[in-house]
This record gives structure tokens, sequence and C-alpha cells, in this order.
């Protein structure tokens, strides 16, 4: 149960750490982009901006986390559900919190196949 309890922790933070960047390079890109002057305004971007400092901690904490699962889950049925679930979760909160991100038809249909195979391989 641990390791299932691991699995889901990572991917929600997994998913938070990209839409915390997502968040944060709307604004970034507001400005003229994250490399607009080179790599070291782009370190100094990163680091003055919360949303993605956020980021790159919950991916940092998010690591550790996901290999403690894989020692009970093979990488070929956590892998699909981390990022099958990441997929909906992003996808869905993109759709619905001010990002402008509209998903069709067709592209809802597709995350609800993708989570219907995540469910498949996780059997």
């Amino acid at each position: 149960m641990r390791y299932t309890i691991a699995l889901i922790a990572a991917l929600l933070l997994n998913s938070s750490a990209n839409l915390m960047f997502k968040f944060g390079m709307k604004t970034v890109a507001n400005s003229g982009g994250l490399f607009k002057d080179g790599a070291i305004y782009a370190i100094k971007t990163t680091l003055t901006s919360p949303q993605l400092i956020i980021g790159l901690l919950l991916f940092g904490i998010n690591a550790p986390i996901y290999m403690y699962a894989l020692q009970k889950y093979k990488v070929s049925v956590a892998y699909p559900i981390m990022v099958g679930c990441s997929f909906a979760i992003i996808a869905t909160v993109a759709a619905f919190s001010g990002l402008g991100e509209r998903l069709n038809y067709t592209q809802w249909l597709g995350a609800v196949m993708i989570f219907s195979g995540v469910v498949l391989v996780a059997r």
C-alpha cells in the first residue's frame, strides 16, 4: 500500500511541477522569453520566479518518492501510470485554470483513451 501511495504522490507532484512551470513561463513569455538575453538571464529569471522555483522543488521532491515506488512496481507499469495520469490532471487543470488551454472534443476523447490505457496497464 505504501508503494501505491508513493506512486500517487509522485504523479501528483509531477503534475503540480509541470503546472507551476507553465504558470511561471506564462509570465516569462510575456516579458520576452527565458533566453532572450542569454543563459545568465535565464538562470536569473528562473531563480527569481516563485512559480519556477516551486516547480523545481516539486520535481526534486518527486524524484525520490518515485524511486521509492519503483522498488515495488515495474517501470513498465509505473511510468505509464505516472505519465498518463499526469497528462489527465495537467490537461484538465490547464483547461480550467486560466492558462487558456482549451481542449476540443477529440483531445478530450484522447485523454479518456489515455486514462483507459493506464487502467489496462496497471492491471
